[in-house]
């Protein structure tokens, strides 16, 4: 007995246990609520990008995804920030991400030279 209670051996452990279990269901607990709230936005920037973009548009902007998701990002980024400034007012055709696209190429675009030098 320690000041009144009974102490057993083994009951540090124990609690250690307990906080180490509390702190892994908590890093869980707020892993999900993040996946949530991704979930949350990816969905918002689908309603988006299907009020935005024809079918055919948003096929070929999933096609691109596959290839370079970076790029196809890029673009819903920069589609959803005209959307939301309403500098988007009709959904926009395959024809016109096309041009957005090749202009988003022409800009990105890298020439790559190599030079043999012979000894």
């Amino acid at each position: 007995m320690v000041g009144g209670e009974m102490y057993y051996e083994g009951e540090d452990e124990v609690e250690a246990l307990l906080e180490r279990r509390y702190r892994e269901m908590l890093a869980r607990s707020r892993e999900a609520e993040l996946r949530r709230k991704q979930a949350e936005e990816e969905a918002r920037r689908q309603e988006i990008l299907r009020a935005i973009l024809t079918p055919e548009a948003r096929e070929r902007l999933s096609n691109i995804k596959l290839v370079r998701p970076e790029i196809a990002k890029a673009v819903e980024d920069r589609l959803i920030a005209l959307a939301l400034q309403g500098r988007i007012t009709q959904p926009l055709t395959d024809e016109e991400l096309k041009n957005i696209l090749t202009e988003i190429y022409e800009r990105t675009r890298r020439d790559f030279r190599i030079n043999i030098r012979e000894k």
